[in-house]
């Protein structure tokens, strides 16, 4: 049966739904640091995420007990500290969508430690993809501006998703063991990851949080939508959708979270950083995506 049978479409649904929902949370995230240090608000955020995660689990009466606990200990370090407390403080000095394109730069990083962590080859194809999003990478820096501005932001996205990338690469290994839901998984590593978050909410001193219907509203969108939604949706999708479909959310959300930023932030990327754009989705498109199988 091909992805676009009529007993795929409620899965395809799901993930045009969920493109949206994780694509404008990048805009989400940017507007809640007008009311919250990024500490603070990834302690709030991640911490009732994974609430509403472990929930999730008790109502689809999946097992509660933790996976491996030092492999999921790490994925937690990388996948969920490192990530989110990285990105958040890019999204402090940086654009929503151009933070959410470099961040989505992990793919290239998986290929590259898998490469040479575990001496995976790159495929001619690969190959062509990193050439691609490192000349797309160029273009989105523009070095010939010279280095007057502050490129703390674009190291900090690049490092999250370097993060990203690791947690990618310890989860496949744990998946290859076997006996490991992905949503368990998830809600676990959430939760060490924000056990250390939170701490450093505690330890590192920030303005105090400013309780308006914004901060909010953002809170629940992270928690409710991006977090629970997401992530149950996430599962559907994966369960019913080849994984060459299912990857289309790699190139659909920091496409959107761009589109998203200029609508919303008023971020017009330059001709430079636009061309540029568009080769790191093409790389994007050559690394992800693969070619069906003929039936």
């Amino acid at each position: 049966m091909t992805p676009s049978a009529p007993a795929h479409r409620p899965a395809l649904l799901a993930l045009c739904v969920l493109s949206l929902i994780w694509s404008y949370n990048w805009i989400v995230m940017k507007q809640a640091l007008a009311w919250a240090g990024p500490i603070t608000f990834s302690a709030w955020r991640y911490g009732l995420g994974t609430l509403v995660l472990f929930a999730l689990l008790a109502l689809r009466r999946r097992p509660l007990r933790p996976p491996p606990l030092w492999p999921t200990v790490w994925i937690g370090l990388a996948q969920t500290t490192g990530f989110q407390l990285l990105v958040q403080a890019a999204l402090l000095g940086g654009g929503a969508g151009r933070t959410a394109l470099l961040a989505y730069t992990m793919p290239f990083w998986v290929v590259l430690m898998n490469w040479l962590a575990l001496g995976q080859w790159p495929t001619r194809r690969l190959w062509l993809g990193l050439g691609a999003a490192a000349l797309g990478l160029l273009l989105v820096l523009e070095p010939w501006q010279g280095l007057g501005g502050d490129l703390t932001p674009t190291v900090l996205a690049l490092a999250g998703g370097v993060c990203w990338a690791v947690g990618v690469v310890l989860s496949k290994r744990l998946f290859e063991r076997g006996g490991v839901g992905a949503l368990s998984l998830t809600a676990w590593q959430m939760l060490f990851g924000s056990v250390v978050i939170i701490a450093c909410a505690v330890l590192v001193p920030e303005r105090p949080v400013a309780w308006t219907g914004g901060f909010i509203a953002a809170l629940a969108y992270n928690a409710l939508l991006s977090s629970g939604l997401g992530w149950a949706m996430w599962s559907f999708i994966v369960a019913q959708l080849p994984a060459n479909v299912a990857g289309l959310s790699s190139l659909a959300i920091p496409v959107l979270g761009i589109g998203f930023a200029w609508l919303v932030l008023g971020e017009r990327p330059s001709g430079a950083e636009s061309l540029g754009i568009g080769l790191i989705v093409v790389a994007l498109a050559l690394v992800n995506l693969r070619r069906a199988r003929q039936p």
